[in-house]
């Protein structure tokens, strides 16, 4: 690996990290877990 500066480094490493809770999160809401979540909406119909 090159010499890669500092700010290289760290701005990398916070993009990567952004990209990896937003795709957990989508997987969370949308994906094979979401089947567990629960409706607070349904849960208090009237």
């Amino acid at each position: 690996m090159e010499n890669l500066d500092t700010a290289t480094i760290v701005g990398s490493t916070i993009a990567f990290s952004l990209i990896a809770f937003t795709g957990y999160a989508i997987y969370t809401a949308f994906g094979a877990p979401s089947a567990e979540l629960g409706d607070p909406f349904e849960d208090h119909e009237d």
